[in-house]
C-alpha cells in the first residue's frame, strides 16, 4: 500500500455501484478499502484490482462493525452502498430489511464518527422514498411516503445520516438515487430490476415480461454518471445535503425493450409503484456541478455488448414472477401502505 494516498472507504464495494466507485476513486488517486459480505456483489465485479495493493477487500457484514473498526481508520472519504436492495422481497422480509438498511447504516456512521478523519460520507439513498410521487419531475422536497419496507428501510437509513450530521456534527450527503442501470447490476435469485431481468430472458430466447402496459416512465441513469456524482457529493465544500439523482429524461419500459430487441409479454401492474419516475436534477447540477454523461441509448447498447454477465441469472417467466410477487399483491392492494 501506498501511505501518501488519500483513503477512501465503499461499504456494498463488490456490488453494482459500489464496484464502480472503486473504479473511479482508484483512478482518482485514492487507496481503497472495501467492505463487502457478497450477498449481493460479486468478487468478479473487483477482478480489475487483483494484486493492486491500494485495493483492499475485506468480506464482513456492516452490521458487524464496531465504532473502532480498522478499516475506517484515517479514512477521509466514505461511500455506503451496502445493503439489501431487492424491493419485491422486502415484503416477505421487514425485519432483515431494517437490521441492514438502518441498524447497519447507523454501525458505518458510527465507525466513521470514531475515525474522527472523515471528510464525508456519502449516502446511497432511494427514490422509493417518495412514492406515488405527484409531483413530476420530482423535488427535493416533495412528500415522503414509503410505499414498501424497502423503501421505509433506505428513508430511514437517510435520516440516520442526517442525525449523525446534525448531533455529532459528521459531514455527509445523501442521494437519492432513481433508476440505476449498467454492467454489474445483480444476478442473483430475487426478481428485481427491470434491466437483469431483461437481459437474461434475452440470453435465453425468452420473452420480455413487461409490467403493466409498458407506457411507465422510469428516470434511467448509467452507473458511472451515478459514480461521478457520489463522488462529487464526496469532495464537494457542501454539506448535510439531500440530492435527487436521476438523468432527468425519463425512458418508457417499452422503448426499452424495443433497444433490447425480442418478444414481448405483458403481466399485471403491480399496486405500490408510480406510472413515471423523474427526478428533478436541478439542485444537484447547480451545487455540485453534475452532468450526465451517458446517453440512454448509448447506455442500452453497453448493456448488450457485455449480456454476457448475467449468463447464470435466473430467468424469469410470468409464472415464477406471479410466485415471487404474491405477497406483494396480497398485502399492497389492500391500500394499506398508500394514502
Amino acid at each position: 500500500m501506498n501511505p501518501r494516498l488519500p483513503i477512501a472507504v465503499v461499504t456494498g464495494g463488490a456490488g453494482f455501484i459500489g464496484s464502480h466507485m472503486v473504479d473511479l476513486l482508484v483512478s482518482e488517486g485514492f487507496q481503497v478499502r472495501v467492505i463487502d459480505n457478497l450477498s449481493g456483489g460479486r468478487l468478479q465485479n473487483l477482478g480489475q484490482h487483483r494484486g493492486n495493493p491500494d485495493v483492499v477487500f475485506e468480506n464482513k457484514d456492516i452490521r458487524e462493525l464496531s465504532a473502532d473498526d480498522a478499516l475506517f481508520s484515517d479514512a477521509k472519504l466514505i461511500f455506503h452502498f451496502a445493503g439489501i436492495g431487492d424491493i419485491v422481497p422486502s415484503i416477505d422480509r421487514p425485519v432483515d430489511y431494517m437490521s441492514t438498511n438502518l441498524q447497519g447504516t447507523v454501525r458505518v456512521l458510527e465507525a466513521a464518527r470514531h475515525a474522527g478523519t472523515v471528510r464525508k460520507l456519502v449516502y446511497a439513498a432511494s427514490s422509493s422514498c417518495y412514492g406515488l410521487a405527484s409531483e413530476l419531475p420530482t423535488t427535493e422536497n416533495a412528500a415522503i411516503s414509503p410505499q414498501y419496507p424497502y423503501a421505509l428501510s433506505k428513508y430511514q437509513g437517510e435520516q440516520a445520516v442526517l442525525h449523525w450530521n446534525h448531533v455529532y456534527g459528521l459531514p455527509v450527503n445523501s442521494l437519492r438515487i432513481f433508476n440505476a442501470y449498467g454492467t454489474r447490476s445483480k444476478t442473483t435469485g430475487a426478481y428485481g430490476a427491470v434491466f437483469g431481468v431483461f437481459l437474461a430472458q434475452k440470453l435465453a430466447a425468452k420473452p420480455l415480461t413487461i409490467v403493466g402496459d409498458g407506457t411507465q416512465n422510469r428516470d434511467f441513469l448509467f452507473v458511472t454518471d451515478v459514480a461521478q456524482a457520489f463522488y462529487a457529493a464526496g469532495i464537494s465544500e457542501f454539506g448535510g445535503r439531500v440530492y435527487n439523482l436521476g438523468a432527468g429524461n425519463p425512458q418508457s419500459v417499452n422503448r426499452l425493450a424495443e433497444l433490447l430487441g425480442g418478444e414481448r409479454e405483458y403481466i399485471p401492474k403491480r399496486p405500490g409503484e408510480p406510472d413515471c419516475t423523474w427526478a428533478d436534477i436541478s439542485k444537484i447540477t447547480r451545487e455540485l456541478g453534475w452532468r450526465r454523461r451517458v446517453a440512454f441509448e448509448a447506455g442500452v447498447q453497453t448493456m448488450l455488448d457485455n449480456i454476457e454477465y448475467w449468463r447464470e441469472a435466473p430467468v424469469w417467466d410470468s409464472l415464477s414472477i406471479a410466485q415471487a410477487t404474491k405477497t406483494w399483491f396480497e398485502f399492497l392492494e389492500r391500500g394499506g401502505t398508500a394514502s
